[in-house]
């Protein structure tokens, strides 16, 4: 399952992570996907600030997350991405949660950006940027 993925990073569930019943709050898992995302683009080797000091915007503009099974402190879980081509401005990005060291899932997602210029216009990225 997880071999499937380009990209994968850990992370462990921080106690104030969780809510009052004992698991992660809802919000906390856009935080997870968001980070692994930054780390596959590095992996990448895309610099977000560069493209952004460039005038080259990837911006978030869906998000779609089926929460599977809830994570609790000090759970250690891994975040695995995928890049998948949606169309000349738009790109996406499956994303899967899954906790270690059983695998179980716990979140799949699908996020879907944008590459817009300064001004907010879509635009096709750079030819050395694509």
């Amino acid at each position: 399952m997880l071999a499937s993925y380009q990209h994968i990073y850990e992370f462990e569930v921080r106690d104030y992570e969780c809510d009052l019943q004992g698991i992660v709050n809802n919000a906390n898992y856009q935080h997870y996907l968001e980070h692994a995302r930054h780390k596959f683009l590095i992996s990448a080797n895309i610099d977000f600030a560069a493209l952004s000091q460039r005038g080259v915007n990837l911006v978030v503009v869906r998000v779609e997350i089926d929460y599977l099974f809830p994570l609790r402190s000090n759970d250690r879980f891994v975040v695995a991405s995928n890049p998948i081509p949606i169309s000349r401005v738009r790109f996406g990005i499956e994303q899967a949660i899954f906790r270690v060291p059983d695998h179980k899932p716990i979140v799949t997602a699908k996020i879907i950006g944008a590459v817009m210029d300064a001004t907010g216009r879509a635009i096709r990225p750079p030819p050395g940027d694509r």
